[in-house]
């Protein structure tokens, strides 16, 4: 796993993200100790969190059952765990 800024607990780390739902392209950027995830899916019904979580799995190189979104679920500014 590549080392991030963030919390660690034990090993789980925590990290903040800021979600751009409805961009042209598909990214993950570490800016000013969170991170950037930009994502093509809309912010409904959870589709957003979803493809958030596809590609912070991707990005980390963790499975998608290893990274939970512990706050803001229905916000733009989320904390993730990845353990």
């Amino acid at each position: 796993m590549r080392l991030a800024f963030g919390m660690c607990h034990n090993k789980d780390m925590r990290v903040q993200i800021k979600t751009i739902p409805n961009a042209k392209k598909e990214s993950v950027i570490e800016a000013g100790g969170i991170y950037v995830v930009r994502v093509k899916a809309v912010p409904e019904k959870g589709k957003a969190n979803e493809a958030v979580i596809k590609l912070l799995a991707k990005h980390f190189k963790v499975a998608k059952n290893q990274i939970k979104i512990i706050r803001g679920l229905a916000s733009r500014h989320k904390t993730v765990e990845i353990k």
